[in-house]
């Protein structure tokens, strides 16, 4: 194979330090913003499409409630999720890759966004039907998404640049894994499962700090299409999961979701065998159970798609006193790049909409921009500090800020490896322990039919590498079930051709 010689640059030119990994204060810190290039490659990335969203483009969702049934109050203060709340919900589902008009049934990860409309300002959790991701730094995002999309030149979708991606990015193992299993074609959005993926921080009262991972089990069965059924509905209908949503609710049938979190002791993270920030694994439920918070449920479809669903927005950077962040490094990236893209696709002041206006008062300096609709009364400052009655921030209402600990030199590299951080470990696990036969010949079907789309014979090789470094024999049955490629002409490297 033919490595590239030429250096990565910005786009005025100046080489790039790494195309891997985002700077952060230490190993495991925060990202910083004086990274130019990371902020430069999320907000190009998000200006790619007009106007619908650059990923999860294919959509649709419906209002609802969410009801906490239970006492988690020692973990975390927030008002929305002590015991007996019942919290205002939108919930928009989603495929990744495909554009507005592409089917439902495309073997796709799906998007599972939720927004509450809390007492203390909106929430939102934005999350995906699986556990886990493909990649683990938002430095990469925008490389993964446009080796799912299509080729600059022909518009069409390729295989050999999906798997050049996963297969040069050890850690999209895990994900890939659930991708080409059952799981890659829910037979419906209520029959599918949400998570919100990433690790949080949840705070409580007394300012103790624990790490937390959502899981909404649904309550109308898992369920899931085989390839043929999904294709076979591809054709017939583009719009099927949104139809079946729109239909279950509009005569009475409500699905459900149940949640529960996984929690992990905050000093538990330094040394756990594995990174519990590294959105590419999962955490044990032998080591920290689910713990029951909740119903969710969905009872109202929207009354203009348009208006409520396909200007919702939604943004890892909405959290409220009780929810924070964590160190992953994806979840770090999202929080910029989420809004941002809201800013660009929908407008500045996109949260004055009503779909994403918060139902509690919102008191702030910002002002003007396009489409302004709300605004304070002439004779409240624009500016803080001030001495005539405007807002000020109150730390008490806020609540801990301490965010975590950590300490060190700019620097630009993985995380810190824990005991068990092999990128192969979980797929493996999920392939060998969570499967049964006949899942793991589904599996290995999905896999050698896509698979069979790849027309570079060095591509192929490191593919089939790529699933026995998962597991050997999952590794020699895909090597056995894909058929020869016929005089191949496509290479790893295109031909040069003259500037323009």
């Amino acid at each position: 194979m033919t490595e590239p010689t030429k250096p990565t640059t910005t786009t005025s030119g100046a080489p790039v330090a790494s195309d891997q990994h985002s700077q952060s204060v230490g190993n495991d810190g925060s990202i910083v913003l004086t990274d130019h290039y990371l902020v430069e490659k999320l907000a190009q990335f998000n200006r790619e499409r007009v106007p619908e969203r650059v990923v999860h483009a294919k959509g649709g969702g419906a209002f609802g409630v969410f009801e906490t049934t239970e006492d988690v109050s020692q973990y975390t203060r927030a008002a929305v999720f002590q015991k007996g709340t019942t919290t205002e919900t939108l919930l928009r589902f989603s495929s990744v890759a495909g554009e507005q008009g592409s089917p439902d049934t495309w073997r796709d990860p799906r998007g599972f966004a939720l927004k509450f409309y809390t007492s203390e300002g909106n929430y939102d959790l934005v999350g995906n039907n699986t556990p886990v991701f493909f990649i683990k730094d938002g430095i990469k995002f925008p490389d993964f998404i446009r080796s799912q999309k299509r080729l600059p030149g022909s518009g069409l979708r390729d295989h050999n640049m999906q798997w050049d991606f996963w297969s040069l990015q050890p850690e999209s193992a895990h994900q890939v894994t659930w991708l080409m299993g059952d799981r890659g074609v829910p037979s419906s959005w209520r029959h599918m499962d949400g998570f919100g993926s990433h690790t949080y921080q949840w705070i409580n009262a007394a300012g103790e700090r624990f790490w937390v991972k959502y899981h909404f089990r649904t309550n109308q069965g898992h369920e899931t299409l085989t390839q043929e059924q999904a294709d076979q509905i591809a054709g017939e209908d583009a719009d099927f999961h949104r139809r079946d949503l729109f239909d279950a609710i509009e005569k009475g049938d409500h699905p459900s979701w149940d949640l529960s979190v996984q929690i992990m002791p905050y000093d538990d993270a330094k040394d756990y065998r594995f990174n519990p920030f590294d959105l590419t694994k999962v955490w044990p439920k032998g080591d920290y159970p689910l713990i029951p918070v909740g119903r969710l449920t969905l009872n109202r479809n929207p009354e203009n798609f348009f208006a409520q669903i396909e200007q919702a927005a939604f943004a890892p950077s909405n959290f409220v006193p009780g929810i924070a962040a964590s160190p992953d490094k994806m979840l770090q990236a999202r929080i910029f790049s989420y809004a941002d893209a809201h800013r660009y696709r929908v407008g500045t002041n996109h949260n004055q909409l009503p779909v994403n206006a918060p139902k509690s008062e919102a008191h702030h300096y910002s002002k003007e921009g396009a489409m302004t609709y709300s605004f304070p009364p002439a004779s409240q400052p624009v500016y803080a500090p001030n001495s005539f009655g405007g807002p000020h921030a109150d730390p008490a209402a806020h609540g801990d800020d301490r965010g975590w600990e950590s300490d060190g030199e700019l620097v630009r590299a993985a995380a810190t490896l824990h005991a068990d951080d092999d990128d192969f470990v979980q797929p493996r696990t999920l392939v060998n322990e969570v499967m049964d036969d006949a899942a793991r010949e589904r599996l290995v079907s999905n896999i050698v039919g896509h698979v069979s789309a790849v027309t570079i014979p060095e591509l192929r090789e490191r593919v089939i590498q790529y699933w026995t470094n998962v597991d050997a024999t999952l590794g020699q049955r895909v090597a056995d079930g894909l058929e020869p490629i016929e005089s191949p002409t496509d290479t790893l490297v295109p031909e040069p051709t003259a500037a323009k």
